[in-house]
């Protein structure tokens, strides 16, 4: 058994820029399809269905909003059969709802990308149930297309896994951001702020991607004793400040996939 043939439900900027990130790697326009109630096309000519397809698929992939998911499961689970692996990147959706609603499929699996999906630089956390060994395989060389695979023995790190993984981009977005905004207040101006901080976290996540070192030997290597950086560091540093900040963040980001997987039991 192949995963040769996928349905993709619903597309979304997610569904998107995974089909982006496919594309890109080489893998065929023709093992997708689109299921979309009022999308016309799609990139590369990827059929598109408006109304919901009858022929079998190897892989359904499930990439609606949560909320959606109740209004489509009738719909829907006629076509997650026993040859059919179920791939769903819904955060706060837990294996046990999805196998509650496709008792039939072959096979369950999440995976949580990224939008560096679109450039192939997601790393995608991934956990399953029901698997053999070819599909775990071909899902993983799936994920590796979008970036990097990387399996979780169960899914009780799954949500802090989304959160660091998942949610992560918009973290540093947001240090970027913030980045800039110090610099303009300490009097640079603000375009300029941008362009600079963009392209030093650009570099350095570059250089950190492809040293042999650590982030944090890094940090040690480009700071002198007594400089200018080590000066900023010692800020940062100071009663664990940004690692404490930090892991508020990623605990509030786990917390909310966790009570939405509460809320959706509840709802069920």
């Amino acid at each position: 058994m192949a995963l040769d043939k996928i349905l993709i439900v619903g597309f979304g900027t997610m569904a998107q820029t995974m089909v982006e990130g496919w594309l890109s790697s080489g893998i065929p326009a023709g093992r997708f399809e689109i299921y979309h109630p009022r999308r016309a096309d799609a990139p590369h000519g990827i059929i598109v269905h408006n109304e919901w397809p009858r022929q079998g698929f190897d892989a359904v992939l499930l990439a609606v909003k949560p909320q959606k998911l109740a209004e489509i499961v009738t719909d829907l689970e006629p076509l997650v059969g026993p040859r059919t692996t179920l791939i769903s990147v819904l955060a706060g959706t837990e294996l046990a709802s999805l196998s509650a609603m496709f008792p039939r499929a072959g096979g369950i699996a999440r995976l949580m990308p990224n939008l560096a999906s679109a450039l192939n630089k997601s790393p995608n956390g991934l956990v399953a149930t029901g698997l053999g060994a070819e599909i775990r395989a071909e899902l993983t060389s799936l994920a590796d297309a979008l970036g990097s695979a990387e399996w979780l023995v169960d899914e009780s790190r799954f949500d802090l896994v989304a959160a660091l993984a998942g949610s992560g981009p918009a973290f540093v977005y947001r240090f970027i951001d913030a980045l800039a905004a110090a610099a303009a207040g300490l009097g640079l101006e603000r375009e300029q702020a941008d362009r600079l901080s963009l392209a030093m976290v650009e570099g350095a996540a570059a250089l950190a991607a492809s040293s042999p070192h650590s982030p944090a030997e890094l940090a040690r290597r480009v700071a002198s004793p007594g400089g200018m950086t080590q000066k900023g560091m010692d800020v940062l540093d100071e009663g664990a400040a940004l690692q404490s900040l930090l892991a508020q963040c990623l605990a509030a980001a786990r917390d909310r996939g966790a009570e939405m997987a509460r809320e959706a039991r509840e709802k069920g």
